[in-house]
């Protein structure tokens, strides 16, 4: 079994050393080795783990969601449709932010109207809009 250092973990994963260290303070990654010099070895499938974190962060997911995810897969009794309940609820909160940001945009375009461009600061309608 090949074991690898954190540095190399980190270039073979285009992930920082000190990223790493997060992720396994966080229980995300575990070394598989302790050298008595400190060295942490790490096994291959590390790799392959640290790959699942990036693209569960690539979709949104927190490593808080994503150390779920990673504990239901090691769980003989897990179900797909818990792993489906925390992706249909990603979904719901990506739905409410969209809302949200649709209402930010109407608003804003709304005091951008309300102002020509022209004049002094002082006859800007945003401003005074912004301080009322």
């Amino acid at each position: 079994m090949d074991l690898f250092k954190i540095g190399v973990i980190a270039k073979m994963t285009g992930i920082s050393v000190q990223a790493l260290r997060y992720y396994q303070q966080r229980g995300l990654i575990s070394p598989r080795q302790q050298l008595e010099s400190g060295y942490r070895l790490y096994s291959k499938d590390v790799i392959e783990r640290v790959q699942f974190i990036q693209r569960c962060q690539s979709i949104g997911f927190a490593l808080e969601e994503i150390l779920e995810l990673l504990n239901l897969q090691q769980d003989p009794s897990a179900k797909a449709a818990q792993v489906k309940q925390r992706v249909d609820s990603k979904v719901h909160l990506v739905e409410q932010k969209l809302i949200e940001l649709e209402q930010l945009k109407i608003s804003l375009k709304q005091l951008s109207a309300s102002c020509s461009g022209e004049g002094n600061i002082d006859d800007c309608p945003i401003i005074s809009n912004l301080w009322s």
